[in-house]
Order: structure tokens, then C-alpha cells, then sequence
């Protein structure tokens, strides 16, 4: 008998549960001005998370899907990418658009049934929302396959959860990207609950960064509450991949601290003990415990930081909600490029019976 292959996956950590440094830190996170930036927008995420909450529970907003507890992976990848990149985003990496400078007004339009809120005007090439789980990986390898025809020094970014990696769409996505030698990172957001069903349950995989191996491709797994070795690694692999080194798999542990959408009651099959334990690891405390032991930040600034952040999603409320309605027969505008006459005569009774409503 003889081994015909083997494989390790590495485990990466720079600040650790109590915000303290155990390793090395890379050369971007000794800029105290950096880190207070990668603070800030983690800070502004959770603010506009809890305030789109309150508005789906008093009716102004539909189901929305909260990334309580997951800031740090969403910013430190929003950090790591470049405004010429492409996002294939699934439904919760609201952190990673703002930072892309997607205003949290078109977050708010898109939740509140209004597509506008999806024709992004700085990541104008970015794909919307993906409510099924893991089809727009599928996309991000089609992205990826342009740029290298086109010989562009671009990388699709796809980001699914820990349950979108059981999907046949991931497995082809990686696969492809494998084969191509595609410019392309799959980020899997492990938050350790698809929905209900726990991790557990899901794979026998001992980690999700080896389902790489199958697709003969780098896989690796980082510490997802910590902004700063999220950036640096999501950085590397996109610097490889943009040299042509093709795609990586990144797993980043993390923990969904909110039901898994406005529609969901996680209370039904999570222990109230598994929430508390996963509190103490909370990703803006680790940075503000860092930053503070560093002399780099303090109370009076996080008062500060945290009335701005509550203006600012103020702001983006006010216009969400003072934004008029679009006309019901719109929803037929984008469906042909020429409407047949069965949608045609539809369009048109949809739009008088709106008059007359009116």
C-alpha cells in the first residue's frame, strides 16, 4: 500500500476571544487608523442590523436576514477586496456592501420589496441578493471565467454559509473553478447553523475548508470573528488569484447570534446556553479590547462613534421610507426583452386597475 495523496488545512487567529494578539500581526494592522476604521464600519453594521429589525417587526420592512455576531467576517472581507472586484453575495453580507459604498438605503429598499435597491451605483458590477442558497456561486465561477478571457486583473468573490457547501452548485462551482484555474475565492461563512439544522448535521467533513481538496484547490480556515486575519488572508487569495494563481476556499468560523431570518425562531432548536458561550467571542468587542489595551481608542470615542452611527442609519431610514413606491406593473419591466402580449395585456389591466385605485 502506498499514499497516493494527503492534505492539511491551517487554522489562522491573530486576536483572540479577549481581543489579545497571538501571533504576529501583518504589517496593515500596526495602522491604529486602520483598525479604527475596520472598528467603525463593524459598529455601523450592527447599528443598522438592529435598526432594520424594528422596522420589519413594526411592518415597514419585510423578512429580513440579520448578520448578528458575523461583522467581522463581512468587514474585513469588504476590506480585503478592490472596487474592481465582483461580489456574488447570498442574503446576509450586508457589512461586506457598505463597505463597497452601497448606501444602506438601497439595503432597506431591497428588504422592503423594492428592487431598485439592487442597482448599486459604486459596485455597479456586483450581483444582487441571492435568496436560493449557493446558485450564485455558479455565477461568481461564470464572472470569474470573463475576467481570465478577458485577461482583466479581476476576482469574483462568492460567499455562501456553512449550508450552501451541501448544495451540487457549490461542488460545481469549485470544481470548474478548479479545472479553469479561475479567478475566483469562495468564502464559506460558517455560522454553524443552516437554517435549523446545526453543523453537525450537515457534513462528516471534519472542516468545510477540505471539501477543497475534492476540486484540487487551496482551502484554509480562519477565525471569523477576527476582522483583521479575515482581511489579511481573503487578501492573499485575492492577490493570487489576480496573478493567476486561481481560486481558494476560505472557511470562516463564525456563530449566527440572531434567528436565521425575521420569519425564524431559533429558540425552537438552539439552547440558550450555545448563544451565551458564543457572546463571549462577539467580534466588535474582540477589536475594542484590543484597541483600548493599545491606547488606540476609548470610552468617550465609542459614545461618539456610536451617535454618529445611529445618525447615519437615521438618515438612511428617512430615505427608505420617504422613497415613493414604484407603480405594481413595473414588476413586468425586466422579464423579456420584448414583452409578449399575454404579460403585454396583463401589464395593462394591472396598470388601470391601479389607476382607478388611485
Amino acid at each position: 500500500m502506498e499514499t497516493v495523496a494527503s492534505f492539511e488545512i491551517h487554522y489562522r487567529q491573530y486576536l483572540n476571544a479577549e481581543g489579545r494578539a497571538v501571533d504576529e500581526l501583518p504589517e496593515f494592522a500596526k495602522d491604529a487608523d486602520v483598525l479604527q476604521r475596520f472598528y467603525r464600519d463593524m459598529v455601523l453594521t450592527r447599528t443598522f442590523d438592529k435598526r432594520a429589525i424594528a422596522l420589519q417587526r413594526t411592518g415597514r420592512l419585510g423578512t429580513y436576514a440579520s448578520s448578528l455576531g458575523q461583522e467581522a467576517t463581512y468587514t474585513g472581507l469588504g476590506h480585503a477586496m478592490q472596487p474592481r472586484d465582483v461580489l456574488a453575495p447570498s442574503y446576509r453580507e450586508h457589512g461586506t456592501c457598505f463597505v463597497r459604498g452601497v448606501p444602506m438605503s438601497d439595503i432597506l429598499l431591497y428588504w422592503g420589496g423594492d428592487e431598485r435597491g439592487m442597482a448599486f451605483e459604486k459596485a455597479k458590477d456586483d450581483f444582487p441578493v441571492s435568496v436560493p442558497i449557493a446558485t450564485h456561486v455558479l455565477h461568481a465561477a461564470g464572472a470569474a471565467y470573463a475576467f481570465k478571457y478577458r485577461k482583466e486583473p479581476r476576482v469574483a468573490v462568492a460567499v455562501c454559509g456553512d449550508g450552501g457547501t451541501s448544495k451540487g452548485d457549490f461542488y460545481e462551482s469549485i470544481n470548474v473553478a478548479g479545472v479553469w484555474v479561475l479567478p475566483c475565492v469562495f468564502m464559506v461563512v460558517n455560522n454553524q447553523w443552516a437554517i435549523s439544522v446545526p453543523r453537525a448535521k450537515q457534513s462528516r467533513s471534519e472542516t468545510l475548508a477540505q471539501k477543497a481538496v475534492a476540486a484540487g484547490i487551496p482551502g484554509e480556515q480562519v477565525d471569523g470573528n477576527d476582522v483583521i486575519v479575515v482581511k489579511d488572508r481573503v487578501e492573499v487569495a485575492l492577490t493570487k488569484a489576480r496573478q493567476g494563481g486561481g481560486p481558494t476556499l476560505i472557511e470562516a468560523l463564525t456563530y449566527r447570534r440572531h434567528d436565521h431570518t425575521t420569519a425564524d425562531d431559533a429558540s425552537r432548536y438552539r439552547s440558550r446556553q450555545e448563544l451565551e458561550s458564543e457572546k463571549k467571542k462577539d467580534p466588535i468587542e474582540r477589536l475594542k479590547h484590543y484597541l483600548i489595551a493599545e491606547g488606540a481608542w476609548g470610552e468617550d470615542q465609542d459614545r461618539q462613534l456610536s451617535r454618529e452611527c445611529e445618525g447615519e442609519v437615521d438618515a438612511a431610514v428617512d430615505q427608505y421610507l420617504n422613497t415613493e413606491p414604484r407603480a405594481p406593473e413595473t414588476m413586468f419591466d425586466n422579464l423579456y426583452e420584448s414583452l409578449p402580449t399575454l404579460y403585454q395585456n396583463q401589464r395593462e389591466e394591472l396598470q388601470a386597475k391601479w389607476k382607478r385605485h388611485e
